[in-house]
């Protein structure tokens, strides 16, 4: 397929340049040091006159096809193009490259053994001072550093997207881990995008499949043109594309990259817009294997997608290591949940006024078997937001209901309170699953079970949350809302949800006597309960200063370090024994 012989320059030391034309060289650096560097590259260049025809070749291309200089001289490039693709579609491919300024075409190499091997051709036009046509630059990248022998003898089918010409997945992975081979060697920076035609399918569905097709393959040889002559682009399925780039990309180039896809592209005498989304992770940053990286692209290129499409978005490895150690933590506090690891504590709440111990809050323990007991700050950010807050809770619900039982028996009727979770209380099958629960315990009546409502639960979703405590209600369970007073919404939904009890914050109780703005806050949630006519308890009371301040605002209900600390059940009936001794924190109403 390689054109007759034509004249044959004469031999020279370097490219076969004439005066005029050292000025248009791409780089404008001096004839004999473009000579060198043509000469010196690491990649395979030639270059060729305006009607195709060899000039001069560089040793790395020498080595590449296994033929010298002199063998090549006047024959077209195309000549290198295995034959197994055919003639005629070799040429096509070629003529159509021909028609660019500059392109790049994923072909079949044919090298002097015969051997046949995945390459990409980079093709550049070079013009002269008038504008005419001087030269071509064709640079040859092997695309198969990393393919067994046998692998090079596969067909092209195996290595190429049939439709755009572009390595497929099965190629790109392979050059990927080349690439990431090449970087470490030379401590260089890899960058692997994901880009992604955003809406394609609605596109697809109103255009037809062949349409879609010719608009993907347009799509891949416009994106084609913006790299450069080592530097990949595949397609790895449908609208999805991959592209390795032997650098790190800037602001720039990404920027440059969205605004030439969102440039008309016209099909059958119709002008589209398309637009992409892309996601980028640069190695060694992200110091994974070939697949990973893929990976992180793809959620990288999805994070883009979510801000909005045609954009790009980085991946940053530092906050992927967070969410991998945060996703490993929660595995682990699920099979601390099966594997019974977790304990309840449990703190009175006393009236301050007669000395009544009014209940018990149930507050979960880790009884982690390496770290020893672990209170919940150590791991309930972890559950927070997650269905594990849900199966937490009923595990909470499920053991206060056994201690409860075990208490009746032993003659201490309390009731017990549990914290509820936004995403559990929620939960479109709360309220049947608490039934279920309560249905195991028929001899503990319901309203020895409190509910605890956060506030940003019920300020999530009012009415969701309305329906929930009316059901509980209805069962014969309290509700109290936990952490008044942190949320915004306070004073417009306290008059519409039905709950019995409202609790101070801790956070403002604590310093109250020492903040004067922690001091108004407690005094206005007080005034408010008192005003909508709900029972107040305060948390967080530790000294005996505390309690007479809350009692002579009004609040007589509390509970803290300085009345008793969360204790495991086996010690509550000695607390309980030795509290009426305490007579100082009896008669404070």
């Amino acid at each position: 397929m390689c054109p007759s012989q034509g004249l044959v320059p004469e031999r020279k030391t370097g490219p076969s340049v004439g005066p005029g034309e050292r000025r248009h060289d791409a780089r404008r650096v001096p004839l004999p040091q473009a000579e060198q560097a043509f000469f010196d590259a690491s990649e395979a260049m030639l270059i060729t006159d305006a009607a195709q025809r060899i000039l001069a070749v560089n040793p790395a291309l020498e080595a590449l096809v296994g033929l010298d200089e002199a063998t090549l001289r006047g024959r077209s490039p195309d000549c290198f193009v295995a034959p197994q693709q055919g003639a005629s579609q070799c040429l096509a491919d070629w003529q159509l490259l021909l028609q660019e300024e500059q392109g790049r075409l994923e072909m079949l190499l044919h090298d002097a053994r015969g051997a046949a091997r995945p390459a990409l051709f980079s093709f550049r036009r070079v013009r002269d001072a008038a504008g005419a046509v001087s030269h071509h630059v064709v640079t040859l990248t092997a695309l198969d550093r990393a393919l067994s022998e046998p692998r090079r003898r596969a067909s092209r089918e195996a290595y190429f997207d049939a439709l755009t010409g572009l390595p497929n997945l099965r190629l790109v992975t392979q050059l990927l881990q080349d690439a990431i081979a090449h970087a470490q060697g030379a401590g260089e920076t890899l960058a692997v995008c994901c880009l992604d035609i955003d809406h394609f399918k609605r596109l697809n569905d109103q255009l037809g499949e062949l349409a879609g097709d010719r608009l993907l393959a347009s799509f891949a040889r416009r994106v084609s043109h913006l790299l450069a002559g080592d530097e990949v682009l595949a397609r790895i399925g449908g609208d999805e594309f991959v592209l390795l780039l032997h650098r790190q990309p800037d602001e720039a180039f990404l920027e440059r990259l969205l605004t030439a896809i969102r440039q008309p592209l016209l099909l059958d005498g119709q002008s589209l817009r398309l637009t992409a989304s892309i996601g980028v992770t640069l190695y060694p940053d992200d110091e994974q294997e070939g697949d990973v990286l893929l990976r992180h692209a793809t959620q990288a290129m999805y994070r883009a997608k979510q801000r909005g499409r045609n954009t790009y978005h980085r991946f940053d490895p530092g906050h992927d290591r967070q969410l991998q150690v945060r996703q490993a933590q929660r595995e682990r506090f699920a099979r601390a949940i099966d594997n019974d690891e977790l304990c309840l504590y449990y703190q009175p709440q006393v009236d301050m006024g007669s000395g009544r111990v009014t209940g018990l809050e149930a507050l979960v323990r880790w009884q982690h078997p390496e770290r020893g007991l672990l209170a919940p700050g150590e791991f309930l950010p972890v559950v927070e937001g997650t269905p594990l807050a849900a199966s937490l809770g009923e595990w909470v619900i499920q053991r206060a209901l056994s201690q409860l039982s075990a208490w009746q028996e032993a003659g201490i009727e309390l009731p017990v309170s549990v914290n509820i979770s936004p995403v559990h209380l929620l939960q479109a099958d709360f309220v049947v699953r608490l039934e279920q629960l309560l249905a195991h315990y028929p001899q503990v009546a319901p309203q020895r079970l409190k509910l605890e409502v956060l506030e940003s639960a019920a300020m999530h979703d009012i009415q969701a949350a309305l329906e929930a405590i009316h059901r509980c209600k209805a069962l014969g369970i309290a509700t109290a809302i936990d952490d008044f007073g942190t949320g915004f919404s306070s004073l417009t939904y306290l008059r519409q949800l039905p709950v019995d009890l409202i609790k101070i914050d801790q956070s403002f109780v604590r310093d109250m006597l020492v903040d004067a703005n922690d001091m108004a806050i407690v005094e206005s949630v007080i005034y408010m309960a008192k005003r909508f006519g709900r029972p107040m308890l305060a948390e967080g009371v530790e000294t005996l200063e505390h309690a007479r301040a809350l009692a002579g605002l009004g609040c007589l209900q509390a509970q803290g370090y300085g009345i008793a600390r969360p204790m495991p059940p086996e010690q509550l009936p000695t607390w309980l024994a030795t509290w009426p001794g305490r007579g100082e924190w009896q008669r404070l109403g």
